[in-house]
């Protein structure tokens, strides 16, 4: 099945090349372009090499994550795979792959990346990688070294997914889920947050760096720390809430899924909030279908937010005064996801056009990454979230605003830390498939 998707994977993507050739970098005249994963780099003073990620585009040609490795394209001849393989007596560098890699692209096998030049003399190649001196080495002028027009023409069109790539992200939302589920009984069973992290990479068989994102694993008042990075060790009794935000990638696509979870022994208030968010979620995603402006989404979710703060308590007043005042804003102060592919946060997310016309997030929510028109084959997350940080709600406590919020409720639940509900979903023709759940 990988073969044959594939296959037609990388058509589409060679036709989307000579598309973005053509349109977006005929004053350079390219004949062609070299796509490098990256070279390897060290901590500053160090010989010890800092993991490695590959460059997006080159892991959309060839999922091998390692450095120095080239995919050379252009519309004259079949697409081609540099599969470099340094001297070197204190690694392994052997390099393992599908056997129906082999089938769908040509690989030349290097010892010497200026073994490259004999492919590209006599041709004006464009270079897209983070290493300019080496694509200078090779005899890359400078203006076609990540040309910015070729760039965002690439970065708009990687919003709408092939089939393969549907694939990559079911498979590691499939073994996300695995992972969240090892978690959870980690916790009921009173796991510290390093355990349930631990326990999470063992379900999934993964590594600490493999994941595609560092793994947020908070309890308690931690869950209000919207990228917290720690992984505390202690006695996991006490905690009453868990929020894992946790992913997996599969040949280079990722999962990224969020999952609340809390004990019998959490306030009843908590237990009804988690319950409300869990059901917004769902309401969100709902809405999803071609046509639909993620804004609306977004927008949505405030809504919902601030409906749900009215019907507990937690907020008082109407629902037009609390949207008026940005409160919901204070509680979510995130964008209700992204666009997610070969990156977790992937590219062009506030593209409107392939040519780079944008459309900024509003000012009241400006870490909003995704304001594009809903199309088919989009892939995003759906992620609403309600956190009590003291950070943002302090500074309210005695203001004209601060009089729609019980400050009585908060306090009480300022050790709940918050909840964040998280799904990976796919726009079909008609509306959305959820790449998520159909694996719980």
């Amino acid at each position: 099945m990988n073969s044959t998707l594939f296959s037609s994977h990388l058509k589409l993507v060679q036709k989307k090349y000579e598309s973005a050739i053509e349109c977006c970098a005929s004053n350079l005249k390219l004949d062609g372009v070299l796509l490098h994963s990256g070279s390897e780099e060290y901590y500053f003073s160090d010989d010890r090499a800092i993991p490695f990620k590959a460059y997006s585009y080159y892991m959309q040609w060839v999922p091998i994550n390692r450095p120095d490795q080239f995919v050379l394209i252009s519309a004259s001849d079949e697409p081609k795979y540099f599969q470099f393989f340094p001297a070197d007596y204190w690694h392994d560098q052997s390099i393992t792959h599908e056997e129906w890699l082999e089938s769908h692209i040509e690989i030349v096998r290097i010892n010497a990346i200026e073994q490259i030049k004999g492919y590209i003399e006599g041709n004006t190649i464009g270079y897209l990688g983070p290493n300019p001196k080496l694509a200078n080495f090779l005899g890359i002028t400078k203006q076609s070294i990540n040309p910015g027009p070729l760039i965002t023409y690439l970065n708009y069109k990687r919003a709408y997914k092939t089939e393969y790539e549907v694939d990559q992200l079911k498979i590691a939302n499939k073994l996300a889920i695995l992972g969240h589920q090892a978690a959870a009984d980690c916790f009921l069973s009173h796991g510290n947050e390093y355990e349930i992290h631990m326990a999470y990479l063992n379900a999934c068989g993964i590594l600490e760096y493999d994941s595609p994102y560092t793994n947020i694993v908070a309890t308690d008042e931690k869950c209000a720390i919207l990228h917290y990075q720690h992984k505390r060790k202690g006695d996991g009794k006490r905690h009453k809430v868990l929020l894992l935000d946790a992913g997996c990638q599969i040949n280079g696509y990722c999962s990224d899924v969020t999952r609340t979870s809390i004990k019998n022994n959490s306030a009843n208030i908590f237990k009804e909030l988690l319950a409300g968010m869990e059901s917004i979620e769902l309401e969100l995603i709902s809405m999803i279908k071609p046509g639909v402006l993620y804004l609306d989404i977004h927008a949505s979710a405030h809504k919902r937010i601030g409906q749900l703060l009215l019907d507990l308590s937690i907020c008082s007043g109407s629902l037009e005064n609390l949207i008026y005042s940005k409160i919901p804003h204070l509680f979510m102060p995130h964008g209700v996801g992204h666009l997610l592919g070969i990156q977790v946060h992937d590219v062009g997310g506030h593209q409107q056009t392939p040519l780079g016309v944008i459309l900024s997030p509003p000012d009241d929510s400006p870490a909003l990454r995704n304001t594009r028109l809903i199309s088919k084959d989009m892939v995003f997350t759906i992620e609403p979230g309600c956190y009590f940080i003291p950070l943002l709600l302090e500074p309210e406590r005695n203001t004209k605003k601060g009089k729609w919020i019980n400050w009585r409720v908060i306090d009480q639940l300022y050790p709940y830390g918050g909840i964040r509900i998280e799904d990976n979903i796919l726009t079909t023709e008609v509306g959305a498939e959820n790449l998520t759940r159909e694996f719980e």
